[in-house]
């Protein structure tokens, strides 16, 4: 599966074949937040958050890829990543594109 942020395919003709999405809510741990609380005493990157963004960026994709494989696509273009706290401790990732076949 190609996946692209531009919404074309350089050189290919594609049928878009409609929006896909994964989404997971992720929550911080007991540990992530303790370690977390020390850092910002002394500034940095805050590793285990980076961390828990990146796994669930990982899971997002797999499920929004997921979804364009039922539909029969070849990409996904016009890929997006949002987040946002939905809750004290928990963060929601969303993955979004369009599900395109190559013709």
């Amino acid at each position: 599966m190609k996946l692209l942020s531009i919404d074309h395919i350089p050189g290919a003709e594609i049928e878009a074949l409609g929006m896909v999405k994964g989404t997971v809510v992720y929550s911080k741990n007991f540990g992530r937040d303790f370690m977390a609380g020390m850092k910002t005493l002394v500034g940095g990157e805050i590793v285990g958050y980076t961390e828990m963004l990146n796994e669930a960026r990982q899971i997002a994709v797999k499920r929004m890829v997921d979804e364009a494989e039922t539909l029969g696509a070849d990409a996904i273009v016009g890929i997006r990543y949002g987040s946002a706290e939905i809750m004290s401790g928990a963060a929601e990732c969303i993955a979004y594109g369009t599900a395109v076949k190559v013709l």
